[in-house]
């Protein structure tokens, strides 16, 4: 059974620096690409970066370009999301996301089968 379990959320001022991760159990980490999404009240789940199976490929959504960074650790089947310059509109519940094919770099939700808990992201002004 594949499992994922964020950590490393929380709440920080504008401007401040957070950094999530995700720990991946039940599949061989290495072979797949990996995702994190971010749902905010109201609004639809976004994908917020990606990173294909050995890390040479990322996307980013263009809110975030410049201030995250995502990356993995095969060797430890964790994936991390650096988050700088935090803005009050980053502001969700952030989720990790593996595909279950071996797509290059999944950019669509549907994409993803198995999902963590979500960790709570709260940047205040």
């Amino acid at each position: 059974q594949v499992q994922l379990v964020e950590s490393g959320g929380g709440t920080v001022q504008a401007g401040g620096s957070l950094r999530l991760s995700c720990v991946v159990s039940g599949r061989t980490f290495s072979n797949y690409a990996m995702g994190w999404f971010r749902q905010a009240p109201g609004k639809e789940r976004e994908l917020v970066a990606a990173i294909s199976w050995i890390g040479g490929r990322t996307y980013y959504a263009d809110s975030v370009k410049g201030r995250f960074i995502i990356s993995r650790d095969n060797a430890k089947n964790t994936l991390h999301l650096q988050m700088n310059s935090l803005k009050p509109e980053d502001t969700a519940v952030y989720y990790c996301a593996a595909p279950k094919t071996l797509a290059a770099l999944p950019l669509r939700p549907y994409e993803y089968d198995y999902w963590g808990q979500g960790t709570q992201v709260t940047v205040s002004s």
